[in-house]
Parts: C-alpha cells; structure tokens; sequence
C-alpha cells in the first residue's frame, strides 16, 4: 500500500490496512474456528429470525481491540455491540460476520467486514472469506484481491445492460411493497439472479463475476466497508435515489456507469406504477 495521507490528522493509508488486516486476523480464530460446528445461536428479534451467536460477538470484541490499541480517539460501529464516540471525524465500522445465517448453516459465504470512515465517507474496506481464504482489501482509492496470500487481479465486468446482467440480492424477502415491486422488474429483466451471497456478491461484483447487487433494509455495518471495494474496482454503488450508501438503506451496486443508469430507471419505474 502507498503512504498517501488520507487525512489532516495525518493517517496514512499504510497504516489503515494495517489495521484493517490486524483485526481481521484477529476475528479468524472466533469465525473461523467455530464454522461449521455445533453452535448456540440467539435471535436478537422476538418476531422473526435475526441470528448472532458467539463467535459473532467475541469477533468484534477482538476487532475492537485492535481498533482501540491503535486509535483510542475514533469512533466504532459495530453489529454486536454498543457504538463508541461517532462524533469524531474517523469511524470504524464493523460487521463480525456478515451472513450469519449462512455462517450457521456451513455456506462459506459469510465475511469478516472492516471500514473506515471520514466524516461520514467510506474512505477503506475489508472482506475477508477465510474459509475460502479470500480478501479484498481496498485503501486510498486501490484495491488488493488475495486468495491464500496470493495477489489475483481484481476488476468490475465491462457489462453495460440488464439483459446482460449477472444480478444478485441476498433475499427477495427483504423487499416489501414498492420495493418488491422494483425488485421483480429488475429479476424479470436481468441475465439470471443469484441469491443468499450477503457480502460475498459485492466482492465477487469487484472481482468481474457478478455485474450488479440491488438490496434494502440494510444498516452502515452492512455496506459502509463495502463501498471503498465496489469503487476501487472500478464500480458504482449508491443508494436507490443515487445517494451515498454508506448509512445504509436501499443499495444498488453496478459495474458500470450504464447498467448503474438502466437498473435506477427500471427501479424508479416500478415503484411509480
């Protein structure tokens, strides 16, 4: 990584991956060490199913103390735990595993994600698969993609129309009225659909193997460490209204500047009718 200055404090890019890969490193032996073994899991709902079980709460204590070793004045948001000062400039965002219920059910789908933010911008991000023995690691605008340690190049698809388009969302149950009303127009126009892929189809959409993500209902820690990835390659990821992502919310990820237009249009349409 560069030593480029990535703010008036003087934090530099060599020293967010640093920390980025730290705590990383530090959540592996919670996740992985517990993937695909025989683990309570709680529901944080007492309506519905939103699973989290230990290995997502001791990953993010580790995360967190990495974070905190480094830079006691930042802010961290977390999945599992209580926010820490988001008044500062620099936030660190932080999901244990993201796909916790691909995570209990042995799909080695789920990730590890880490972000930073400035002033409310995602300005770095990790997703690490380390079952899979993947990362991205995206700092100051570049993007690594390892597997095993090994450098693979990393680059968005050169598709440009939804009938093209290698389409994917997590789960259509997260769409609801209008919503799904958009989400079907996309499915019935796109090349094919791929589900239950939760932080893993973005990195593959930064890898060239997937062309665009649509999504709703998700929170900062589900995509703020995402987007330095998404764009570092080469992509477009916003909101539905063509917002930032970062807090969350509605979420279209595109590899290029025209399918990102084609899919806001056939969104847009759907939810007028």
């Amino acid at each position: 990584m560069s030593m480029t200055i990535s703010s008036p404090a003087g934090l530099t890019d060599q020293a967010i991956a640093q920390t980025l890969i730290a705590g990383a490193d530090a959540a592996r032996t919670s996740t992985l060490g517990r993937f695909r073994t025989q683990l309570a899991v709680d529901n944080k709902y007492s309506v519905g199913f939103d699973p989290v079980t230990e290995a997502d709460r001791e990953a993010e204590t580790r995360i967190r103390e990495v974070i905190a070793a480094r830079f006691p004045d930042h802010g961290i948001i977390g999945e599992e735990w209580d926010t820490k000062d988001t008044a500062t400039r620099f936030n660190w965002i932080i999901d244990p595993i993201d796909g916790t219920r691909a995570f209990i059910s042995g799909v080695p789908v789920w990730g590890t994600l880490i972000g930073l933010t400035h002033e409310g911008r995602a300005i770095a991000g990790l997703m690490e698969q380390p079952y899979a023995g993947e990362r991205w690691l995206a700092v100051g605008g570049r993007l690594e993609h390892t597997h095993n340690g090994q450098p693979i190049p990393a680059a968005v698809s050169n598709v440009t129309r939804l009938s093209q388009a290698r389409t994917s969302t997590t789960n259509p149950d997260m769409f609801r009225g209008p919503h799904l009303a958009a989400w079907t127009a996309i499915s019935e126009r796109a090349l094919q659909v791929r589900y239950g892929l939760d932080c893993y189809a973005y990195c593959l959409l930064a890898s060239g193997h997937i062309d665009l993500v649509v999504e709703a209902g998700l929170k900062d820690v589900d995509i703020a460490p995402l987007v330095p990835i998404i764009e570092a390659a080469g992509g477009i990821v916003t909101t539905w209204d063509g917002g930032r992502a970062e807090q969350g919310g509605t979420c279209i990820a595109a590899a290029t500047e025209q399918l990102h237009e084609e899919a806001m249009r056939v969104l847009r349409d759907a939810m007028l009718d």
